[in-house]
């Protein structure tokens, strides 16, 4: 099902790109990335979220750890492939325990919103040596949406280390985000492992709300 889907995302792109010309980039595009976010506009911003939850594997079984998190949404001047446009939130999320000073998860990368196919990418990587880019679809005005990874996939994959491919190999990451009408926004994550010595699969998720501590700063172009 996953790999129809991004089969049909596939053949969106090559139509809006008009493949008979895959060199020319947009002539007439609007340079202020903040007013053409379309579904990610609600995420631009500094964040902060107390209450997260944090379900993870362990010998004994699932253990459940609460987080606080700070995440820094910040726009980027709009990019493009030849024809292909992209308007985009690059992020940095840092992760404690409550109470504690030591890093309990780090992330970075981006969030990117296609206006001509509607398609919303999201990519991360974490300094254990793993990287995930998630695809989903969503109207300009939606207030939630879902993307999807899938082991395998050329378009919207997992790459891991040895050993986490060894030990915990990630098959899936799902992650649903809404925008809340009191201006927070929230995300449910699930990474789908494959533990060694299991046979089951084990359903790794995160939560959380974050509420806005900051405002974004315009990207460069649209500041110059």
């Amino acid at each position: 099902m996953e790999e129809s889907k991004q089969a049909d995302q596939v053949e969106q792109v090559a139509q809006s790109a008009q493949l008979h010309d895959i060199y020319t980039e947009p002539s007439d595009l609007d340079v202020d990335t903040l007013s053409n976010l379309g579904p990610l506009t609600g995420m631009a911003g500094i964040w902060q979220g107390t209450r997260g939850l944090d379900v993870k594997p362990k010998v004994d079984g699932p253990r459940k750890q609460a987080f606080v998190e700070r995440i820094e949404l910040q726009p980027v001047d709009p990019q493009t492939n030849g024809p292909q446009l992209f308007y985009g939130l690059r992020y940095h999320t840092h992760i404690t325990k409550p109470d504690q000073v030591k890093t309990y998860h780090e992330q970075v990368g981006y969030w990117l919103w296609e206006p001509a196919t509607g398609n919303i990418i999201h990519t991360l990587t974490i300094p254990r040596g793993q990287t995930v880019m998630a695809m989903g679809k969503a109207s300009a005005d939606a207030k939630t949406f879902e993307l999807v990874a899938t082991k395998g996939s050329s378009t919207a994959g997992i790459s891991s280390n040895p050993f986490l491919e060894l030990a915990f190999d990630t098959v899936e990451f799902r992650i649903k985000v809404t925008i809340n009408e009191n201006g927070t926004w929230s995300y449910d994550e699930d990474t789908v492992l494959m533990i060694r010595g299991k046979t089951e699969p084990f359903h790794h998720t995160d939560r959380n709300t974050l509420t806005k501590i900051g405002e974004p700063t315009p990207n460069p172009l649209a500041r110059k």
